[in-house]
């Protein structure tokens, strides 16, 4: 879904861009007898972020099954449930809200997962199967530059996508938005926390499929099934304790359930596992797949896969 074409048939002249970039020989990894300083790396790792985000919108298929398909579930949802009423309303009939209101934390942590691991992953075992990256690893470019790019792609389409799934809420469907600081300060650690933990787990994801045909198959059930059972299309609360309990181990429901403190009337986190918002163990299981992620991104990734 996410394979850049402006990188198919790339000639050697552009696979060397990024290194040129960063001020050093296209000729070989050392040929200037110099190690790539750490300005160079940086730089370099700059300019590909520029490089990653154009070739993310110049693939309509990537831009839509994870940029813009967030939105569409929202006003698939917002439209299908308008005449149901509102839901969550406390025993005297307050509180309650509608249901674009009530999608609208999952689908903003879905689109999260959808940037940083369907997106990465799937990007990455094309590049890897159609020889780009072991193009890459034949220039000065350094794998740090390599994911400042990528990285920085995700943050940047992330960001934008969060805003543009909230202005949709509001403009299409009147969603109130919160209006304390602190809400939108654990917005803010939650967007960091979830997307760099994501984009980490995306890299490992991507050692997963053998070739380009195959990385669709091998990742998109993986995240279907995780957006089913984490809360994003059906209410958490419906949901068997015992799958409840399977979800609880992997990431996408703690940031969902984050989401939720934040757009959610508090008396909400009395329908979660632990009847609270429990932002702790939120924040630490995402800390823990960070760490996971980012450990099996160092054991995994290579410019090309073993034999």
């Amino acid at each position: 879904m996410t394979t850049n074409d402006a990188k198919r048939g790339a000639g050697p002249a552009q696979v060397a861009g990024p290194a040129r970039a960063a001020g050093t020989d296209a000729s070989g990894p050392h040929s200037n007898g110099v190690a790539p300083r750490l300005p160079g790396i940086l730089r370099s790792g700059w300019n590909n972020i520029g490089f990653e985000l154009r070739g993310y919108f110049r693939t309509p298929d990537a831009v839509f099954f994870t940029f813009l398909f967030p939105l569409v579930m929202l006003g698939i949802f917002g439209v299908a449930f308008q005449t149901s009423g509102e839901v969550g309303a406390r025993a005297d009939g307050t509180g309650g809200v509608t249901m674009a209101a009530y999608y609208l934390p999952g689908m903003a942590a879905a689109g999260l997962l959808l940037i940083g691991v369907q997106n990465l992953a799937t990007d990455i075992a094309r590049e890897r199967s159609d020889g780009w990256l072991r193009r890459l690893g034949g220039t000065p470019l350094s794998p740090v530059s390599y994911f400042i790019g990528k990285i920085g792609m995700i943050l940047v389409t992330a960001l934008a996508q969060l805003l543009l799934l909230i202005a949709f809420a509001v403009v299409a469907f009147q969603v109130e938005l919160p209006t304390e600081p602190e809400l939108w300060g654990r917005l803010a650690w939650l967007f960091g926390l979830g997307i760099i933990a994501m984009a980490l787990l995306g890299v490992a994801l991507s050692a997963l499929p053998r070739s380009s045909r195959s990385a669709t198959a091998v990742i998109l059930p993986v995240v279907l099934l995780l957006q089913f059972i984490s809360g994003v299309y059906l209410q958490f609360s419906m949901l068997p304790e015992w799958l409840q309990q399977v979800a609880s181990l992997f990431p996408l429901k703690w940031l969902a359930q984050g989401m939720r403190s934040v757009f959610l009337p508090d008396h909400f986190q009395l329908q979660e596992l632990g009847e609270s918002w429990d932002l702790g163990l939120v924040a630490l299981n995402l800390a823990a797949w960070l760490a996971v992620g980012l450990a099996l991104s160092l054991l995994t990734f290579r410019w090309q896969r073993r034999s």
